[in-house]
């Protein structure tokens, strides 16, 4: 008898709406405080997550989420960089 695996689950930032980790994309900040996106889920440092919900994207750098994840001022250069690689340069 084949065991049921967990899957595991994560929080968007924005909507905050539990998900499994797979659909959401992680949002990395590392020891020197450079904040960029982890496609493999797998860069060391602070990780957030964020669905790909086009609101969701929009509502990341109004909220500041980010700044509070991270307990850091996050510029808003990376925010509009995130948004654009997330919507896909829209």
């Amino acid at each position: 008898m084949a065991k049921e695996r967990k899957i595991p689950m994560r929080m968007c930032l924005c909507c905050r709406e539990m998900k499994p980790k797979k659909d959401l994309v992680r949002v990395v900040a590392n020891k020197e405080g450079a904040v960029s996106l982890d496609l493999t889920g797998k860069a060391p440092g602070r990780g957030a997550y964020l669905c790909r919900e086009p609101e969701c994207v929009k509502k990341l750098s109004k909220s500041k989420a980010l700044d509070r994840a991270f307990a850091r001022a996050v510029p808003m250069e990376v925010y509009a960089a995130l948004e654009k690689e997330l919507t896909g340069g829209e």
